[in-house]
Order: C-alpha cells, then structure tokens, then sequence
C-alpha cells in the first residue's frame, strides 16, 4: 500500500505574514519595556540585549556590592526621581482605565491634581535625594561616568521598586532623627536609654573617656544625643543609604542651618491619609546642625566586623574602618541598642559581639522589638524570653531579672512606641518594644 506521508523532500511553505509578524513582535516588545520603564539611555540599552545585562538579572551582585553598598545606595539616591515617576506612571495608567462615569467624579474630586502634586512633590523631594548623591561623590571620589556605564546593568527592573522603598525609607528618618516633628517618637525611645546613662555616670566631668559605642545607628541622632552628654561616643551603621543620607547632615558643604532642607517624606503613601494637606505636608530639617568631633566618630563597616580595641582619642580621624580599631579586648564601657538586635540575621553572634567588645563590668542598654527577618533569612527566630536566657548564656547579668531589687530607670519593662510614624495618619503602628539593661560579668 502507497504511504500517504509526503515525500521527505518536500518544502513547506511559510506565509508571508508569519513572516511580518516574526520581525515586528521584539520590536512591539522593545516598545513595551520603553513604555513601562520609562527612558533609556543609549547604554543602558546596549546593556539590555547583552549577555552582562542577562547574567547581572540572573547571578546578582558581585561579592563587593550588596543591598546596602555605597554604589547601590548612590545609584538609588541618584535615579530616585526617574524611580519615582516611573511608579507615578503606573498610578496615571491605573487611573487612565476606570470608566467614564468614575472619571468624571475623580475630576470632581481632584484626583488628577492629586497626581499631579505627587510629581511636585517627587520633584522637591529629589533637590535633596541628589545632593545626597552627590555627597557620594564628592567624598568617596566616585567616578561619575565609571557608574553611569557599569552600574546601569543594577538598575531596578520594572515593578521593582526595593531600592525607591530605602530612599523613601531614610526620607522617613530625616523626619524621625532631625525635626521637630519627630520629637515626641524620639524622647519616647531615647529617654529610657539616657536615663540610664545618667544614673549610671551621674556627674558630667565623669563622664569624658567613658566609650559608648551605638551599632545600627541610622541617621546618627541617639548616638549624637549621647555624645552631648559628655560621653566618648561612637555610631556604627553598615547601610550607606543611611551613612550618606547622615553624611550629607554632617557635612558643611551641604548643611550649615538648622531648617535649611525640607522634603514631602508622605507624599508617596495614599493609604491611611485624612487629607492632601497631611500627605503633601512640607516638613524642615535638621532642627539642630550635627558635626562629628574628637568625642563623634562614626564607623561606616557591619558590627559584626568590628573588633575590640582602646579608642586612640588624639586621632583626628572622624570616619573610622574596621582596621583603625584593632587591639585589646573589651572597647568600650556601654553599648546601645535601640531598634537593632531583631535586624541581625544571626543574634546569637550579636550577642557574642556585644559581649566581646564591651569591657569586663560594661554595660549593655537595649530598647526594641523581636522583628525577625522573615523568610528563613534569620538563622534563629527567638521569642523574648529566649533571647534573656541567650543574653544570660553570653555573660550577661541582666538588671531586675534575677529578683534583684533595682530602681525603675534600670528595671526591665515594656516601652509602647512607634517608628517612623505618620503622626497625621489614620494607622498607626505600636511597638510593644523591651527595655533592659545588662553588665558583662567581669570574670
């Protein structure tokens, strides 16, 4: 029987349309990725169909970059206008797609005004993003065209906005650390920690040589508030999004008067919100003008590479690395942790590390909550009591837990606070944060 297959030579014919459409569909999705992401530039489109641009999505960052490096934090302070309108972008197009009757009432209401002060604000809130950045460079002698070309391959993919959330975020902390309108959150969380400092230390002139040392310390304001009470004060802090964002406080350059900066650190958050007036609300800063100084210093590296040794006070450095502070064991006579442990990934470690660079008899003050990294990022996940019993395990003696009879600035308690709060809102987020003190035992 004759097979009905087609002869193995045969040539199939492809229509002329399939064709037409094989070379016009990247182009339809070039415009797409255009449209979505906003403008490219020349090079960054030249990255976009190299094979850097498809290894850099799939491997990550190389082993010195990192989400909190200085790079990452530069190039984020730096595009945080494009990011910015790029998410405002989708926000119109949202709102481009209700119906005709429901856009009528959004005219009514002023919701494309609404819009349109969200670009004003993006476009305030930038003056300072960009001076930030340009702290960056100015002192750590970033080359400009160096990261324009070798960074562009970091530049967030759409719908990513991790990087606009940490601008935003220290945004936040300008409000907290250095305005008045963050006053009432700080004397809630920093009162507690300076008191006991006090009693522990109660005459000023004693107070001169006593080393604190302040790890994950943001913006820098408790660490700064410590230091004006006398003591030999050091701020720790691994994210440069927050070591520029201080920098650029710190620096007569680009601060010299208290109110001299004002941003809209809401304007982006539409949820919760009783007004546009309380969203697009104007807040000035820094209520005072900070400056490092020989009883200053800050030490921009992880705490947990830090290592013991005597503060040598006749150095007129003010911005320390880890390998300006290597020698003996036990640095410092306290350290502080406000908001801190719950952010480390292995506390077990962090608890060692306080340990290991406070002196025999140093003191250790914490106030914060147990907000573990999620995810099984945090290698152990510990409720209260276990971190007690871990402090314990350390060598810590921990004040009031013992039934030892202390005063009430030393007893351990439940502080209610917020952080970074919108005082305005209609939400707000309560901490049930713990207070304690502990001694290293001086075996």
């Amino acid at each position: 029987m004759a097979s009905s297959s087609p002869p193995s030579n045969s040539i199939k014919t492809i229509p002329t349309s399939d064709i037409a459409l094989a070379c016009l569909f990247p182009l339809f999705v070039l415009f797409l990725i255009v449209k979505l992401a906003g403008p490219f530039s020349w090079t960054e489109l030249r990255q976009l169909f190299s094979l850097r641009a498809i290894t850099s999505s799939t491997t990550g960052l190389t082993k010195n970059e990192g989400p909190f490096s200085l790079k990452r934090a530069y190039y984020s302070y730096h595009q945080y206008r494009r990011m910015a309108l790029t998410e405002l972008s989708g926000m119109r197009r949202s709102y481009s797609g209700v119906g005709r009757k429901s856009k009528r009432i959004g005219h009514v209401i002023g919701y494309p005004e609404k819009l349109k002060r969200l670009e004003v604000a993006t476009d305030l809130n930038s003056v300072v993003t960009e001076q930030i950045a340009e702290v960056a460079i100015s002192e750590f002698g970033l080359d400009v065209g160096e990261l324009e070309s070798g960074m562009s391959g970091m530049r967030p993919r759409v719908g990513d906005m991790g990087e606009l959330g940490r601008v935003r975020e220290s945004l936040k902390h300008f409000v907290r650390d250095w305005s008045e309108a963050g006053k009432v959150e700080r004397v809630k969380i920093f009162t507690p920690i300076l008191d006991a400092l006090k009693q522990v230390v109660p005459l000023e002139e004693e107070r001169k040589g006593k080393k604190v040392l302040v790890p994950g310390s943001g913006l820098g304001r408790l660490a700064w508030e410590i230091s004006q009470l006398g003591f030999d004060t050091t701020a720790n802090e691994l994210s440069f999004f927050m070591n520029l964002a201080f920098r650029f406080l710190l620096s007569p350059n680009t601060t010299t008067i208290t109110g001299q900066h004002s941003i809209r650190p809401f304007a982006h958050w539409f949820s919760h919100q009783r007004s546009n007036v309380y969203t697009f609300r104007s807040i000035a800063f820094p209520d005072v003008v900070p400056r490092l100084g020989p009883t200053f210093r800050l030490i921009e590296d992880d705490f947990l590479a830090l290592r013991p040794s005597a503060t040598d006070s006749s150095k007129n450095t003010t911005f320390w690395s880890n390998t300006d502070r290597q020698g003996e064991e036990g640095s410092y006579d306290f350290i502080v942790t406000l908001f801190f442990i719950d952010t480390s990934l292995d506390v077990l470690t962090t608890l060692e590390q306080i340990h290991t660079l406070l002196r025999p008899g140093g003191i250790w003050i914490n106030l914060g909550p147990l907000l573990w990294t999620a995810g099984g990022q945090a290698k152990v996940e510990l409720s209260l009591e276990e971190v007690l019993q871990a402090a314990e395990e350390t060598g810590f003696i921990i004040s009031g837990r013992g039934g030892d009879d202390v005063d009430d600035v030393m007893k351990p308690r439940t502080v209610e606070c917020e952080y970074t709060s919108d005082s305005e809102a209609m939400m707000r987020w309560t901490y049930k944060a713990e207070f304690w003190v502990a001694h290293r035992s001086k075996l």
